[in-house]
């Protein structure tokens, strides 16, 4: 088994290679969606540690590492810009739907939320919390990328969207499940009401 060195002095000049041999600038959209993509899993990881003790989340967690491989898949097509052209795409259709499932499972045992929530109340929904906006940050990164280079498969795009979406979910999961103090600031609620119907 040969080790992989975690160096390769070829990255001095501001550049990065990607999985199809080409370099290019590390401030490529390319290197910046899959970079926070990796970011999300990063963080994912570090709300599964804080989370794995605790029994009542035992449900939570066995999903957390199912998205973090797909985002470890995610990452690598976005990493390799011939992959929509040598049709060697690794995201695939079951993958989204596994996510509604979840989504839909979740969903089933809350009521609908009308309000805002600010982020807190406990450590594992801040973690969420988190989670949600730096997912957000991603799929930002990876639509720019597709409608500069438009080799991207449109999948990824709502890979990312679906995981943002579960990502609420696991939210509303545990507002319903910990008892946590969520604020809502009252002279603000009008506002919410508002951007939740426009967005609906």
């Amino acid at each position: 088994m040969s080790i992989v060195k975690i160096y390769t002095k070829t990255g001095d000049k501001g550049e990065t290679g990607l999985i199809d041999g080409s370099r290019v600038s590390k401030s490529n959209l390319r290197i910046i969606a899959y970079g926070e993509v990796d970011e999300v899993n990063s963080h994912i990881g570090y709300l599964i540690s804080n989370i794995e003790s605790n029994s009542i989340f035992t449900d939570i967690k066995e999903i957390l590492v199912s998205i973090q491989q797909d985002l470890f898949v995610l990452g690598a097509e976005l990493a390799n810009p011939s992959s929509l052209k040598e049709n060697k795409l690794l995201v695939k259709e079951e993958m989204i739907s596994n996510i509604e499932k979840y989504i839909d499972n979740f969903e089933d045992e809350l009521l609908p939320i009308t309000y805002f929530i600010l982020p807190g109340g406990t450590i594992e929904s801040s973690l969420l919390h988190i989670c949600r906006t730096v997912v957000r940050r991603a799929e930002t990164s990876a639509v720019a990328l597709a409608k500069k280079q438009q080799t991207q498969n449109v999948l990824l795009l709502i890979l990312i969207t679906i995981i943002m979406a579960l990502v609420s979910s696991f939210l509303l999961y545990f507002l319903d499940h910990t008892l946590s103090n969520f604020i809502i600031v009252p002279k603000y609620t009008s506002i919410a009401q508002d951007i939740l119907h426009s967005t609906a």
